[in-house]
């Protein structure tokens, strides 16, 4: 029988950590390196990559971070503020040992949990968490039947807003700052806090050619905005933004078909709408309206003995008043009061 060797990345492993990642068929965004430095600019979690060997050869591969929240007490996360995490692994028995090094270390960091974020089970002692779903659907060949890929209601809205001829569209990485607003302005508007403009410049700077902002303009006012990941042939719309105060019917289908008609012309052939709070009935309805079908996540809690699993879902009771309280709020007190609560949130 092979022994799996477990050890914590340094920088010396970068290359074969980048290489891993590259080859590896279920690997995501979050698992590059670029995540793991934007996270730790703009938030000071404690990285612990963790490295599979077998003699010399990576075999699997877990990034986790040590969240110390104020609101939950310490946690581990695999991947906060991301979508997807856990470990990737040549087969099930190496990510297996490096699940069990990951709940061993919780247990020595005196953590309440480990939570991983896989998109399938990787350890099957480990309960699985089916809160979550995401939404990915291939693009068509060409960008003119981005339209015709969408169904009629959503089809007739897009439309509907470019029709109006007040709308324009732009793309690139100077767009940050107003995407940025707007998504600010959204998150309010959500009663959910937002995260602080500099996580927003440590992706993009931190991953070059791994992004791109689109930006929708009535007349020359900043109405939509969205930030989008891009990862081998798929685009991944991640931070959306709207101003409330303009109305505009469509102006969401109108967004997200521009952003799949970029995806098209740039030769990406997936769209991957995120993930979805099976309880957020608004956000997975709309996805659906999209055309698009949920894929439920199998996300995995390790909750530690005598110990209880985090209560950060924004549809808890606990929260329930302050939500109310933080639409009245001004930007100015919101901004900057979520970005320093999102470190206690890990997304």
């Amino acid at each position: 029988m092979s022994v799996v060797r477990i050890t914590e990345f340094r920088s010396t492993d970068r290359d074969a950590w980048n290489a891993y990642v590259s080859c590896h068929p279920e690997s995501t965004y979050f698992h590059q390196l670029s995540w793991k430095r934007a996270v730790e600019q703009a938030f000071s979690h404690r990285p612990i990559y963790l490295m599979a060997r077998h003699g010399c050869e990576v075999t699997g591969l877990l990034p986790l971070f040590v969240v110390d929240s104020v609101l939950a007490g310490r946690m581990i996360v695999s991947l906060p503020y991301a979508t997807y995490g856990g470990a990737i692994a040549d087969d099930e028995n190496v990510a297996a040992v490096l699940i069990h090094e990951a709940c061993s270390i919780a247990r020595r960091l005196d953590a309440c949990s480990l939570e991983l974020r896989s998109l399938r089970a990787s350890e099957l002692s480990l309960p699985v968490r089916r809160s979550h779903a995401t939404f990915c659907r291939a693009l068509p060949v060409r960008a003119d039947e981005v339209l015709g890929m969408l169904p009629r209601k959503a089809r007739a809205a897009a439309r509907k807003a470019r029709e109006t001829g007040r709308l324009s569209v732009d793309f690139g990485e100077h767009l940050v700052e107003d995407v940025w607003r707007l998504y600010a302005r959204s998150m309010r508007r959500l009663a959910s806090p937002n995260y602080p403009r500099r996580f927003f410049d440590a992706v993009v700077s931190g991953a070059p050619g791994g992004t791109i902002s689109l930006l929708v303009r009535d007349a020359r006012r900043p109405v939509a905005g969205l930030l989008s990941f891009l990862h081998r042939r798929t685009v991944m719309p991640y931070f959306v933004g709207f101003d409330e105060r303009v109305e505009i019917y469509g102006l969401s289908q109108f967004l997200y078909s521009e952003s799949m008609r970029w995806g098209v012309e740039n030769g990406f052939d997936m769209y991957d709408f995120g993930r979805s709070r099976i309880d957020n009935v608004g956000a997975f309805a709309f996805k659906k309206l999209c055309g698009f079908e949920p894929q439920v996540l199998e996300y995995q809690d390790y909750v530690l003995p005598g110990r209880a699993a985090p209560d950060l879902a924004p549809t808890s009771a606990r929260w329930h008043a302050a939500r109310r309280v933080w639409r009245l709020l001004p930007l100015g007190v919101t901004r900057p009061l979520g970005a320093w609560l999102a470190r206690s949130i890990p997304g």
